[in-house]
């Protein structure tokens, strides 16, 4: 017995009768029954049910046909890898971002990865930072794209692009000025969200580094898009990336005031994940996340991102490792 007589075995079954699979696979039907019966020989007793209207798998068979499939699915991953190996693009492809970055970058990143892989199955899935995380983990995203937290433990954040945090106000808001203090934070109306969300743990962080208490009105675990329509009807204020509220802001239903004194900056990273995808083919994928990343910044369709910290911040980390030649880089504030 070999890898070929349970494919052929398995296709009997799925053909129902040994005649339609002599027509699927273009083969002899006295040939096929030829080889099945050897099969059953080797086997040491039958593995059909026999008809006139066809075969169906006695118990034998069944059992059989799980080591088959079994076969089948190992030859098809030793296959995707031999592919992935050929520089053409892997065969599958999953990365996950937290929701503004999806927002801003998904479009353009699957136009470049199109690209360059024209062949691979692509997937991008939105989560929050922990879910992103735990599907990296269980090898259900192969890259993820979130906001570096400020103790990021033994995880590896590869830093990609840099983030002011901005006041985010009603448009009638009478806070009317142009930047807002970090210790300003203690006397507004805050819209935030739970303690186990990144924006949330970078408050508290503010408000234990700088000495006052955040003044939260309401907390919000919803899409972003939630919470900037419950700052336009006045329920409070919030914090967020520019970018995340830039069309609001055209649009003048919203008004934004960068953190300041320190300013206050997240940086974007990206992690890679305990997937099944060939080493070079996952580096090069990251290679292409991060060129249009930084291509977004630099035409400043990434509104206020930049490639390096743009200030000394408690919360800012590194540059980027590997990345462009160095100098302030990105798109405008206000």
């Amino acid at each position: 017995m070999n890898s070929d007589d349970l494919a052929l075995f398995a296709a009997v079954v799925n053909a129902g009768s040994i005649s339609r699979a002599a027509i699927d696979r273009g083969a002899d039907q006295s040939t096929i029954s030829r080889r099945i019966a050897t099969l059953e020989a080797e086997m040491g007793g039958r593995l059909f049910h026999r008809s006139g209207r066809g075969v169906i798998p006695t118990d034998r068979g069944r059992e059989l046909l799980r080591y088959a499939n079994k076969v089948t699915e190992t030859i098809q991953e030793a296959t995707l890898a031999m592919r992935q190996s050929l520089d053409k693009g892997p065969a599958h492809l999953r990365i996950g971002a937290q929701p503004t970055i999806a927002r801003i970058l998904f479009g353009t990143l699957a136009q470049a990865l199109r690209q360059e892989y024209p062949d691979t199955r692509l997937r991008f899935v939105e989560g929050l930072a922990y879910q992103l995380l735990a599907a990296l983990n269980e090898g259900e995203i192969d890259i993820a794209l979130l906001y570096r937290p400020e103790h990021p433990g033994a995880i590896a954040y590869d830093p990609l692009l840099y983030e002011r945090m901005w006041l985010i106000t009603p448009a009638d808001s009478p806070f009317k000025a142009s930047t807002c203090g970090v210790a300003q934070l203690g006397e507004l109306p805050l819209i935030v969200p739970s303690t186990h969300h990144g924006i949330r743990m970078l408050l508290d962080s503010l408000a234990a580094r700088h000495g006052f208490r955040p003044n939260i009105v309401l907390e919000c675990d919803g899409s972003i898009s939630l919470t900037k329509r419950l700052v336009m009807e006045g329920c409070g204020s919030s914090i967020l990336p520019l970018a995340a509220v830039m069309e609001d802001m055209r649009a003048g239903r919203l008004r934004a005031a960068p953190l300041v004194d320190p300013t206050v900056e997240r940086c974007i990273a990206l992690v890679l994940g305990k997937t099944t995808l060939e080493p070079h083919g996952l580096w090069h994928a990251s290679q292409i996340i991060k060129r249009t990343a930084w291509e977004l910044a630099r035409s400043g369709r990434w509104s206020d991102a930049t490639i390096e910290p743009a200030h000394v911040s408690g919360l800012a980390g590194p540059p980027p490792r590997g990345g462009p030649p160095s100098g302030r880089k990105g798109g405008a504030g206000t």
